[in-house]
């Protein structure tokens, strides 16, 4: 990491309550040639994968629901959110962290998943780095109901919707999960169903 842009960097720990917030500050050189300091609050809570289950045959997607604080926080009335099974990368590479949510997540145990993308989440304030994947499932690879683990308090309810149905829950608003929207449209783009 380095840049002759940014200099004198100075890292504060503000939490590390269950992920890691730090106030930076540091000189930044402006296109005009100036130096100014600027203090920004950095989130790091690590990277993570998520994907887009698909059936061809059936034309259907596997999406998830649960309860998300942040978004009840911020105008979500009942604090539920539609997503794509998703997971933290817990020092696994994507792939694997992805083989293992899925079937923790939603119950079904993959074979073989397509890296489509990586992409930041929230490059103004965290560090997160998600990577984006989809994946074909069948009704044989199905090992559990799914639900998310007791351990970290999951509670996740498992959606197979027609994939016509979750992209008019796109275009009507039912679906505010950035992951989720951007998965869907390359599903829409690259004609996966």
């Amino acid at each position: 990491m380095s840049s002759n842009k940014i200099k004198n960097i100075q890292v504060e720990l503000l939490s590390k309550q269950y992920y890691t917030l730090n106030k930076i500050t540091f000189d930044y050189l402006m296109s005009s040639g100036t130096w100014v300091t600027q203090i920004r609050e950095c989130y790091d809570r690590g990277d993570g994968a998520g994907i887009l289950l698909y059936n061809k045959e059936k034309q259907t997607v596997i999406l998830t629901k649960q309860f998300r604080m942040p978004t009840y926080m911020n105008d979500n009335k009942d604090g539920m959110l539609v997503e794509i099974c998703a997971g933290m990368l817990d020092k696994d590479n994507p792939e694997a962290c992805i083989i293992r949510e899925t079937e923790e997540e939603v119950g079904y145990r993959l074979k073989n998943v397509k890296k489509v993308f990586e992409a930041y989440s929230s490059p103004g304030v965290m560090t997160e780095k998600m990577h984006f994947f989809v994946g074909e499932y069948s009704d044989d690879m199905k090992v559990n109901d799914g639900g998310g683990l007791e351990s970290e308090h999951e509670d996740i309810e498992v959606l197979e919707l027609p994939f016509k149905k979750a992209v008019a829950m796109l275009n009507n608003g039912d679906i505010h999960d950035t992951r989720t929207i951007v998965l869907l449209q390359y599903a829409q783009i690259h004609k996966l169903l």
